[in-house]
C-alpha cells in the first residue's frame, strides 16, 4: 500500500523540463533512425497501458522534448520535428521546448499524416514502437501515408535506445481491497465478465488497461503516481480462468493468499508466449483503441481472430454500485474539512502578501494528510495564482513559483485519493477586492455550473448533449473555455476516468452511478484564470417514470464557492437558492471535524447571500 509519510512532500516542484537538451537529444535519436533503416520516428506521450500518468522510464515525450503535458506525441525527421498539442497545452508547449528546434502543432485529426507528408518523399519508411501506439491508430495513419507512398513499420524504440540511464519499470506491491470496500467479490466480476466474453463470441479477453484489471480483480498498487494502480496485463478466459501479467517483485506470499485460485499470476515476460498459445484457432478480444498493436499482431501472427471492440470493464466500472458510492461520499466528506482548513488559513494569510503557489500546494497537502485514509494526491495540484491561474494545466516549479499579490485571483484545482475513494475539486479565491469584470466573468462561470448541477435528463443522454448547460451564460457573452466541462472519475482509482463525461465530443449516454466532475471555467492569458468544481453522481430523477425514466445529478462535493466573487445582480432567485441551501449542506458536512476556528470561518462564508 502506498505510505501516507507526513515527512515525505508527495509533490515535488523541481523544473522537469530543460529546453537546451532537446537538441542533443533529437541528434542522437537522429543518428539511431539511420541506423534503423527509418526516415521518421513516433515518440508518443503514452506507455504500453495508456494511463495518463507514467512511470518515470516511460516518459519519453518528456524525455526527447522537454514537454510535461499529459497529451501530446512529437514527430521526428532527419531535418524537421513536430510537438502536437491539443488546446491545454497551447500556452504550456513553447514554454517547456525548444521551438527552433521543434515546431508546435495542433492535435487534430490527420495532423500527424499531413505533418509527415508535408516533410517526407514518396517511398519513405516511418517508424514506431508496437507497444506505444494502438492498432487502430495505427491502421489509420497507414491508410493516410499509402495515399503518399510512405510506409510505416514497426521497430526498436529508438529513443529508449538513446536514452542513458533510463529509469528501470516500477516494482511496488501489490494489495488487495476488501469486499466491504469493493461491494463485489473479484469471483463475481471475473464470472460477469466470462459471460461477456461469452456473449461477444470471443474466447479470451486481453485487459491492458490497469484501472481495468485493478477493478475486475480488487487489486490496487503504486507503480505510478497519484493513480493507485499496478502496471501490467491480464487476460481472462470464457471459462473464467483469469492470469495476471506482472513484474514478479510485486508478488507477496500474502497477495497469493488473498487472490486463491481466483487469479493466477505470472511474470510479464510470458504474456507474449501465452498470448500466441491462447489464439492459436481462437477469438481474442482487445481493445482497438487502447491496447498496444503488438498484441494484436501477436494474435493474428498464431492464426487467432481479433475482436477490437471497446474494453467492457471500461463502462461496468464506471457504474459505481451502492458500496462505491457511499465510499466516494465519505472520501469528499472527509475533504471536505481538509478544504475548510485549507481555505480559513488561506484567507488568513492571503492578504499579508507573503503566501507562495509552492507554499499553498504543501499546505493543502499537509492538511489532506490528518485523515488516517488518506494515501495519496489524486493529481498534481494546480496551484495559479494571476495569470498562471490562465494555464488551465499549469504546474508550479521552483522555477515558476511565484508570489501571491493581494488582490489577484488565485486558483487551486486539486484532489486526494483515500481509501474509501478519490476527490477533486476546484476553487478560485479572492485575495482583495475584485474588479468587477472578474466578479462577472466568476458568476457567469458558476451559473453555469449550477445549470448543469441542477440538469434533468432522461436515460440515453450523452456528455455532449449537456455540455451547452455549463457554457451557455459565457456563450452569451462571447466567451468560452478550451477544455471539457467534466470527466469520470474512478472510485479509489483514476481521477480521470472513462467512458461518460461532459464536453463537446463525449457520446457516451451518462448512466445511474456514473461519477463526474462538474468544472467550467474561464481564462484570460496574462490576466487571472476562474474555474469552479465539484463532483456529481447520476441518480434518479424524481420525474422518472417507468415508461420514461429520467436522471438528475446529486452533488457529492461541500466545499464553499467564494461569495466575495459573485455579482448577485447576474443570477435568478433560483441561481441563489441553490447557491444558499448548497452553502447550508457545506456547513452541516464539515463542521463538526474542525477546530473552533476554522468552523467560525466556515460558518462565515456560507452565510446566505
Amino acid at each position: 500500500m502506498l505510505n501516507n509519510d507526513s515527512t515525505t512532500q508527495l509533490q515535488h516542484f523541481n523544473d522537469k523540463t530543460d529546453p537546451s537538451t532537446v537538441a542533443p537529444r533529437l541528434s542522437a535519436v537522429r543518428k539511431a533512425m539511420a541506423n534503423a533503416n527509418v526516415d521518421a520516428f513516433l515518440v508518443p506521450r503514452d506507455d504500453a497501458h495508456r494511463g495518463e500518468n507514467v512511470p518515470e522510464g516511460d516518459e519519453r515525450l518528456a524525455y526527447i522534448a522537454s514537454f510535461t503535458g499529459s497529451a501530446g506525441y512529437a514527430i521526428i525527421t532527419q531535418d524537421r520535428a513536430a510537438l502536437c498539442v491539443d488546446g491545454r497545452y497551447t500556452i504550456q508547449a513553447p514554454a517547456q521546448t525548444d521551438t527552433d528546434a521543434m515546431e508546435i502543432i495542433e492535435m487534430k485529426p490527420n495532423a500527424a499524416s499531413a505533418w509527415l507528408i508535408d516533410a517526407l518523399p514518396a517511398g519513405a519508411k516511418v517508424g514506431f514502437d508496437g507497444w506505444l501506439h494502438t492498432p487502430n491508430a495505427i491502421k489509420a495513419l497507414r491508410s493516410a501515408l499509402s495515399s503518399a507512398d510512405i510506409e510505416l513499420i514497426e521497430c526498436a524504440n529508438l529513443v529508449d535506445e538513446t536514452w542513458a540511464n533510463r529509469p528501470k519499470p516500477p516494482t511496488s506491491k501489490i494489495f488487495t481491497l476488501p469486499i466491504e470496500q469493493t461491494g463485489k467479490s473479484a469471483t463475481d466480476k471475473i464470472a460477469d465478465l466470462a459471460n461477456k466474453i461469452k456473449e461477444r463470441g470471443a474466447d479470451t479477453i486481453v485487459l491492458t488497461l490497469p484501472e481495468s484489471f485493478c477493478w475486475l480483480f480488487n487489486i490496487r498498487g503504486s507503480d505510478i503516481p497519484n493513480t493507485p494502480v499496478t502496471l501490467g496485463f491480464a487476460t481472462v478466459e470464457q471459462s473464467g480462468a483469469a492470469k495476471l501479467y506482472v513484474q514478479p517483485e510485486k508478488i507477496t506470499d500474502l497477495l497469493k493468499n488473498e487472490l486463491g485460485d481466483a487469479i493466477s499470476l505470472h511474470p510479464i515476460k510470458k504474456l507474449e508466449a501465452d498470448l500466441a498459445a491462447l489464439s492459436k484457432g481462437k477469438t481474442i478480444w482487445l481493445d482497438g483503441n487502447t491496447c498496444p498493436s503488438k498484441l494484436a499482431n501477436i494474435v493474428l501472427d498464431a492464426d487467432g481472430k481479433l475482436i477490437k471492440d471497446p474494453d467492457p470493464v471500461l463502462r461496468t466500472k464506471s457504474l459505481k454500485n451502492a458500496v462505491e458510492i457511499n465510499g466516494m461520499k465519505s472520501a469528499q466528506r472527509l475533504d471536505s474539512a481538509a478544504m475548510a482548513k485549507f481555505l480559513s488559513w488561506f484567507d488568513e494569510e492571503a492578504p499579508k502578501g507573503e503566501l507562495t503557489e509552492i507554499e499553498i500546494v504543501k499546505h493543502l497537502e499537509q492538511i489532506r494528510r490528518q485523515a488516517n485514509s488518506f494515501v495519496d494526491i489524486s493529481f498534481e495540484t494546480i496551484s495559479g495564482s494571476g495569470a498562471n491561474g490562465a494555464m488551465c494545466h499549469y504546474r508550479v516549479t521552483e522555477n515558476s513559483d511565484r508570489r501571491l499579490v493581494p488582490g489577484e485571483l488565485m486558483l487551486v484545482d486539486s484532489g486526494g485519493q483515500y481509501l474509501d475513494g478519490t476527490t477533486d475539486i476546484t476553487r478560485t479565491m479572492a485575495t482583495g477586492p475584485a474588479t468587477p469584470e472578474q466578479k462577472r466573468d466568476f458568476t457567469l462561470v458558476l451559473k453555469g455550473m449550477i445549470a448543469l448541477s441542477l440538469a434533468q435528463f432522461p436515460k440515453g443522454t450523452t456528455g455532449v448533449q449537456l455540455d451547452v448547460l455549463a457554457r451557455q451564460f459565457l456563450w452569451a457573452q462571447g466567451l468560452d473555455y478550451d477544455h471539457g466541462t467534466g470527466h469520470g472519475v474512478g472510485a479509489f482509482l483514476g481521477v480521470h476516468e472513462g467512458p461518460c463525461g461532459v464536453s463537446k465530443k463525449n457520446t457516451s449516454p451518462l448512466e445511474l452511478g456514473n461519477i463526474i466532475s462538474n468544472e467550467p471555467g474561464y481564462y484570460i492569458e496574462g490576466g487571472y484564470g476562474i474555474r469552479i468544481e465539484n463532483l456529481l453522481v447520476v441518480i434518479e430523477s424524481p420525474h422518472s417514470t417507468e415508461k420514461t425514466p429520467f436522471y438528475t445529478f446529486e452533488t457529492i462535493t461541500f466545499t464553499p464557492i467564494d461569495t466575495r466573487l459573485i455579482d448577485k445582480s447576474l443570477m435568478t432567485n433560483n441561481e441563489i437558492s441553490w447557491l444558499n441551501d448548497y452553502h447550508e449542506k457545506c456547513n452541516e458536512m464539515a463542521s463538526s471535524q474542525l477546530d473552533d476556528k476554522s468552523k467560525a470561518w466556515l460558518a462565515d462564508a456560507t452565510k446566505a447571500i
